[in-house]
């Protein structure tokens, strides 16, 4: 049987997991794997803190894509893999991994999904999740102080001098590979209701 791999791409705080959870929600039955950019950062445990604070998260070289995309080609392969666990607290990874098994359905989660070629070659359906920059830097301030214990000025400074210009240079101009755009700060039941009829197409014709 055949494999159908989601990629979903967009800014950051614009909406990804909340899109990711949607389509979960929708294809419940069926088995999904998941694969988070975010757990595939570079490990940065050789750097001080003050270094790995200073790094640019936001260029696609933060990332470690060829594990990535090895992991997704293992796992449309139908092969287990085990996903890195990072912590944003911390700056890095951290020891051990976290378990991934196959699924007939593979979403995979990030920024730079759709700007990294080889990554976006690799899935079958492109979505890029939308939001106005004001709203996304308002949700990314929230969660940067509530869940990753950063100071207000901190994420202000990181957002001006990597998050936007970095967004600028490689996100926003990737959503031109996207097949489907959602909007995230309103309703976007149907734009939902369109990936999902085509994922369930997909796996049809896969069977």
């Amino acid at each position: 049987m055949g494999v159908v791999v989601i990629g979903i791409a967009g800014g950051s705080a614009s909406g990804k997991t909340t899109v990711a959870k949607k389509i979960l929600a929708a294809l419940i039955g069926e088995p999904i794997a998941l694969l988070d950019q975010d757990s595939y950062y570079q490990d940065l445990g050789h750097l001080s803190l003050e270094e790995r604070k200073a790094f640019n998260f936001d260029h696609p070289d933060a990332f470690d894509t060829e594990l990535m995309l090895r992991h997704v080609r293992d796992l449309r392969a139908g092969r287990a893999v085990d996903k890195p666990i990072y912590s944003f607290k911390e700056y890095t990874r951290l020891a051990g991994n976290r378990r991934v098994e196959p699924g007939r359905v593979v979403i995979v989660e990030g920024i730079m999904v759709l700007a990294l070629e080889e990554l976006r070659r690799a899935l079958d359906i492109k979505i890029y999740a939308s939001a106005d920059d004001d709203i996304r830097f308002i949700r990314r301030l929230t969660r940067d102080v509530k869940d990753r214990g950063r100071s207000i000025d901190a994420v202000v400074e990181q957002y001006l001098s990597t998050v936007r210009p970095m967004h600028l240079q490689f996100v926003e101009p990737s959503k031109r590979y996207a097949d489907v755009i959602i909007p995230s700060a309103g309703p976007n039941d149907v734009a939902i209701g369109v990936v999902v009829a085509a994922i369930r197409q997909q796996l049809r014709e896969s069977a």
